[in-house]
């Protein structure tokens, strides 16, 4: 992922700022009346409103040494979306056998972390890219591996890679429990900052997109 910094946003921000994901559908209404619907995305992209977290002088002072840092939208950053950082339940804890993320062969050593949403009709798959350090669970057919030992995590990429010796074999399951944050970055290049307004109340407006990876 071109110009990226692995470095968190303000975690007391991003924790109680706005947002969350966004799909475009093309809706066309015929002459009967019915209408077609056509998804001109094949994945979602999320979108947060940092602003709503700054709620002291301190905290926005914060928020514009980070984006002077980041060069406004030129590098990316990880997020913490509080409302999906998990490959759990919100009120669960990571467990190895959380999420699939595919079947062994006997060859493949590869296997790129995913969250599976939904699941009877049409499950979405999201490839997660950036999972937080020395959370990462994984079992193969059910019975946990050791990072380390029969794995390695890139913790840039979300990739698990097995070690030679402890390639899962055909037709096993391999699955993975985790915590996660969003490749992300500034959608602007301009902090616009009405201090007589903030000292009043209100809050300016931080936009920030998940970077698709």
């Amino acid at each position: 992922m071109n110009g990226f910094h692995e470095v968190r946003f303000p975690l007391d921000i991003s924790l109680k700022s706005s947002g969350g994901p966004q799909r475009r559908t093309d809706i066309v209404t015929l002459g009967s009346n019915r209408e077609e619907r056509n998804a001109r995305w094949a994945r979602s992209r999320r979108r947060y409103d940092a602003g709503y977290g700054v709620k002291s002088l301190a905290a926005l002072a914060a928020v514009i040494a980070f984006f002077e840092e980041r060069r406004g939208m030129l590098y990316g950053f990880r997020w913490r979306d509080r409302a999906d950082f998990k490959s759990c339940g919100p009120d669960a804890s990571p467990a190895p056998t959380d999420q699939a993320l595919g079947t062994g062969d006997g060859a493949r050593t590869n296997f790129q972390l995913v969250k599976t949403y939904g699941g009877a009709f049409a499950p979405y798959s999201r490839d997660i890219v950036k999972p937080v350090e020395a959370t990462t669970r994984v079992a193969v057919n059910g019975a946990e591996v050791s990072a380390g030992v029969n794995f390695d995590l890139d913790i840039t990429t979300g990739v698990v890679a097995f070690r030679a010796g402890h390639i899962p074999p055909g037709g096993a399951n391999v699955t993975a429990g985790f915590l996660f944050d969003t490749p992300a970055r500034f959608d602007t290049d301009y902090l616009e900052i009405d201090h007589s307004a903030f000292a009043a109340g209100e809050i300016p407006k931080i936009p920030i997109i998940e970077i698709l990876p």
